[in-house]
């Protein structure tokens, strides 16, 4: 929870999606249209609803900016982490209390990823999506378990047959409220995992089980109503969102977010920090089911295909971006969790190797923000944050120490308490020091604080800004901001990049010996041409 939750608001809205996203909740919230997104009033159909409708909901009540734009993502990271955990459960043991059990152990390492908590603070569709299609993938399991296709524990039989009906409901339910949240990709991606295990397998009856009609038909009424809404309403929306964001998207670099095939790959390692190395446990339990020949009904090697096929598939995309793996990541903290929890006992040199993989993880990073703190302009802590980046990097190292320790004696519940402590204990100084002090360098709200009582609001300008303060300002003034010209002959405070103010300066309309202050953005105040 406090991975999850904990101070929302340490920074303001950043980078160009989270302001653009919330200024569409803020206006569907405040205009009652809940059927069109708009941006500056202009219909903006590069994402469907889902998230619009939850963000909307935290501005109807009132909620703080960004609690209201970021607590739909940390509701569906905590519903996804439950999610793994009733797998884990059904699957592989009920003992709770145990770190050492993938039923704990598996929404931990969810919770405490790079992955999680970065995109569990993002004011983005992305985490609701993931959750989404976590959530109908474990229903998913349940029905194939129905049917056979998965081992089950022998107390569970009677259980499931009770519940098909439900099961087949939540399947049909999830699904269609992951399309509601990121489009049709939702379908590709459970349907390919499904897909690829059942040719695998060969149980494509099982898995032609899961086109029930009753879960077909709880799919359409969830996911398909607001579709056919938005078309009818903008006869364009078919057009741009499922041919341009979508077809257009993966198929071209249009949107510019093109990367090597091999890109995810170390996105994949870095998502998972810092419990990458648990990966390896995951690789010698896969080995273990290939030499036992028992992993065609293995639930493990359904997690591999729900893990792998988003992977693969977005390799293939010729846009590229962080967050589109985000739906394996769940998957993959429980392949980690089940392989380390049985690689790590099994020998002196497995434990060994996991806890030194971890602790190696922690220096590196304690190292990097080291770096990072005598590179970054902290504002008013710019001498407070190397210190602490120093501190932070012995106690990584004495963290590591333990871990290692932990390995040597086959204590494995140790190294996940330490590796757990050391990931909230992080997140708790980025919240309340590291964030707060980038916030002025990244987020453009307490710049708008600043001038929210400027006696002359019609004459603030920005100039040459990269687009993420563009979507800033416009968010936190509540108003678009217009570009200034350098041809304006009136007086004008100009928000501007380094870029910017060297032009304003070649442009003569900035004459001062001293170059303006900045913190992120450089404010320039234009006299008016002399007449």
């Amino acid at each position: 929870m406090a991975s999850l939750f904990a101070n929302l608001g340490a920074i303001g809205l950043i980078g160009p999606d989270e302001p653009r996203y919330a200024w569409i909740a803020r206006a569907m919230a405040e205009t009652g249209d809940w059927v069109t997104p708009r941006l500056w009033a202009v219909p903006w159909f590069e994402k469907p609803i889902l998230y619009y409708w939850a963000a909307a909901l935290g501005f109807w009540m009132h909620l703080p900016a960004e609690w209201a734009a970021r607590l739909p993502s940390a509701i569906a990271a905590l519903a996804a982490a439950k999610g793994i955990a009733w797998f884990a459960r059904r699957y592989y043991g009920a003992d709770e209390a145990s770190l050492a059990s993938p039923t704990l152990l598996a929404p931990v390492i969810f919770a405490t990823t790079v992955a999680a908590t970065g995109f569990a603070r993002a004011a983005t569709p992305d985490m609701l999506f993931s959750a989404a299609i976590t959530l109908a993938m474990v229903c998913a399991a349940s029905v194939l378990r129905r049917a056979g296709a998965l081992r089950i524990p022998n107390n569970a039989q009677a259980e499931i047959q009770a519940r098909s009906l439900l099961v087949l409901v939540l399947w049909g339910a999830f699904l269609g409220a992951a399309v509601l949240a990121k489009g049709p990709a939702a379908v590709i991606l459970a349907g390919g995992a499904i897909g690829v295990w059942a040719l695998v397998t060969s149980n494509w009856r099982a898995a032609f089980g899961l086109a029930h009609p009753v879960a077909i038909a709880v799919f359409c009424a969830v996911g398909l109503p607001w579709y056919a809404l938005c078309a009818r309403r903008n006869p364009d929306f078919l057009r741009v969102f499922i041919f341009q964001h979508n077809f257009e998207r993966y198929l071209t670099p249009l949107f510019q977010h093109q990367q090597p095939f091999w890109f995810f790959g170390p996105i994949t390692i870095l998502a998972l920090l810092p419990w990458s190395a648990f990966l390896i446990g995951a690789a010698q339990e896969a080995m273990s089911l290939w030499r036992e020949k028992t992993w065609t009904n293995s639930p493990g090697f359904f997690l591999a295909c729900w893990a792998v096929f988003p992977i693969v598939f977005f390799s293939f995309s010729q846009s590229k971006l962080p967050s589109y793996i985000l739906p394996a990541v769940p998957a993959l903290a429980l392949v980690a969790a089940i392989g380390a929890s049985r690689s790590f006992p099994k020998s002196r040199t497995n434990a060994v190797i996991l806890s030194a993989g971890i602790a190696v993880v922690w220096i590196v990073l304690a190292a990097v923000f080291l770096h990072a703190a005598h590179k970054i302009p902290f504002a008013e802590m710019e001498t407070s944050i190397p210190a602490l980046a120093a501190a932070a990097l012995a106690i990584a190292i004495a963290v590591a120490a333990g871990i290692l320790y932990a390995g040597l004696r086959g204590n494995f519940r140790l190294a996940v308490i330490l590796c757990c402590i050391s990931a909230v204990a992080t997140l708790q100084v980025a919240n309340t020091v590291v964030l707060p002090a980038l916030d002025p360098y990244l987020s453009a709200r307490s710049h708008a604080a600043f001038f929210r009582n400027d006696l002359h609001p019609d004459r603030i300008f920005t100039y040459r800004l990269k687009r993420s303060w563009d979507y800033g300002l416009a968010y936190y003034f509540h108003r678009e901001l217009p570009e200034w010209s350098p041809q304006d002959p009136d007086a004008a405070l100009v928000l501007t990049s380094s870029e910017g103010f060297e032009k304003i300066v070649k442009a003569g309309r900035f004459r001062d010996a001293d170059e303006p202050p900045q913190q992120g953005i450089i404010y320039v105040p234009i006299p008016p041409v002399a007449r």
